[in-house]
């Protein structure tokens, strides 16, 4: 696609926003292309909310909240929504959680009353919290524990954080889902699930007018909560490499891996992370990779990314081995490719084409109504109350300059500000 192209269709993302008396932040995005509508809810509460010893209650609820309410029976979330010809899900991160339905247009009342139920009436009892316990636990065998290298941004966050709850993964640990009590869950409950500490986004082909009077209907009523007050845990800087080994049951292939401490989500030196990780791994022409699989071939594949979190983010490059090379080896090669970064800078020709693949990037994550609202309610959640970042981002990456991916790749990517972390098959062990 020619830069005219990706530029013409990079259009603006109309929205208009207001906030309910309970503090409820509402987004709306009117498209009537396609007869279908999706209602999203955001709370701002991820894992980084948890206390030592509770682990993973974000993730927990991201389930348990599908259990029912005083109005929808034990297991008929699911059944309702695809009977009506939707589709639903929810997902947690370290920040945030976020719950979605997809419905025919003609079905919107039906989704604002879904998630209202959610907010207003969960059931919150103990055979849910034992039912969704074994679903965790399932879940954690097969996403991580018997994933092969399931655990490595896990392993990874332990290495870069010490003070931080980031260093405790999204899942947490079962011992503290066990030994939470039924109070417990529903005290984290009122904390953080309430209007003040969500965002209502609805994206599709609506009446406005018709829409702001049903999410008054099914909205208003929920009670505001106490201000939720977070403080972030500062880090002190890494100073000196540290290097950790970690074993896997589920590889045969080793990889070596070195990660970074860097800025949260909402500044520019993060977007400046994420250029830099395109000229590093971005496809088959992208720097490690011509040189580690295409001519060196001591390479299987090469990953360079930034896990972009709000507080803090982990840069991250790696490699798996190709033929019985050495991870050290690799190392070296992906050590060489970040010196030429902080040295030099890139090609106007390569900084051309990393635009292009940005802008690219940019409209495939909007064409899609549930992505058109998710980054409407990630702008609100992360970029300080600045919905509009879904319309700034792309102005914002256009002005990186190639003297910032120069200075960024100096300023972040130093050898003795790393974990070195290499990720080895567990020798006589089996995956359980």
């Amino acid at each position: 696609m020619s830069m005219l192209g990706i530029q013409a269709n990079a259009q603006k993302i109309e929205f208009t926003e207001y906030d309910l008396p309970n503090g409820l932040h509402v987004i709306l995005h009117q498209d009537h292309n396609t007869p279908v509508v999706a209602v999203s809810v955001m709370y701002h509460v991820g894992s980084k909310n948890e206390v030592a010893g509770r682990t993973g209650f974000a993730h927990f609820f991201e389930h348990l909240l599908f259990e029912g309410s005083e109005n929808i029976k034990r297991g008929e979330f699911f059944k309702i929504v695809s009977s009506n010809g939707g589709q639903n899900n929810a997902n947690t991160t370290q920040d945030r959680t976020f719950y979605y339905e997809v419905f025919p247009s003609n079905q919107l009342q039906l989704g604002l009353w879904l998630e209202s139920e959610r907010m207003l009436h969960p059931v919150i009892n103990e055979i849910g919290v034992k039912t969704q316990n074994e679903v965790v636990k399932e879940e954690k065998r097969q996403s991580l524990d018997n994933r092969p290298y399931g655990n490595v941004i896990d392993d990874i966050a332990k290495g870069l954080f010490i003070n931080h709850p980031y260093r405790n993964g999204v899942i947490g640990t079962m011992t503290d889902l066990d030994a939470a009590k039924l109070d417990e869950f529903k005290a984290f409950f009122k904390q953080f699930y309430a209007p003040n500490n969500a965002v209502l986004t609805i994206a599709g082909d609506i009446d406005p007018a018709k829409t702001k009077a049903l999410i008054n209907t099914y909205f208003g009523p929920v009670p505001r909560g106490a201000d939720v007050v977070y403080k972030k845990a500062e880090e002190t800087p890494i100073t000196k490499a540290v290097t950790d080994t970690a074993y896997d049951a589920n590889i045969q292939i080793p990889a070596i891996l070195a990660a970074y401490r860097v800025p949260g989500k909402d500044t520019r030196d993060s977007k400046v992370m994420e250029m830099i990780s395109s000229i590093l791994s971005g496809g088959s022409s992208s720097r490690m990779y011509k040189k580690m699989v295409d001519e060196k071939k001591d390479a299987l594949q090469v990953f360079a990314f930034n896990y972009a979190l709000e507080d803090y983010g982990m840069y991250i490059v790696g490699a798996l081995p190709n033929a019985g090379a050495a991870p050290a080896g690799l190392l070296t090669d992906m050590d060489e490719e970040i010196k030429k970064l902080q040295t030099d800078l890139i090609s106007e020709a390569d900084y051309q084409k990393l635009q292009n693949q940005f802008e690219d990037g940019f409209v495939s994550a909007n064409t899609k109504m549930l992505g058109i609202a998710e980054n409407l309610s990630n702008g609100y959640t992360f970029y300080h109350k600045d919905t509009n970042h879904i319309n700034e981002e792309l102005t914002e990456l256009r002005k990186i300059t190639r003297e910032e991916i120069r200075d960024a790749a100096r300023k972040y990517l130093n050898n003795n500000q790393r974990l070195i972390l290499y990720y080895m098959p567990a020798k006589g062990k089996t995956a359980q």
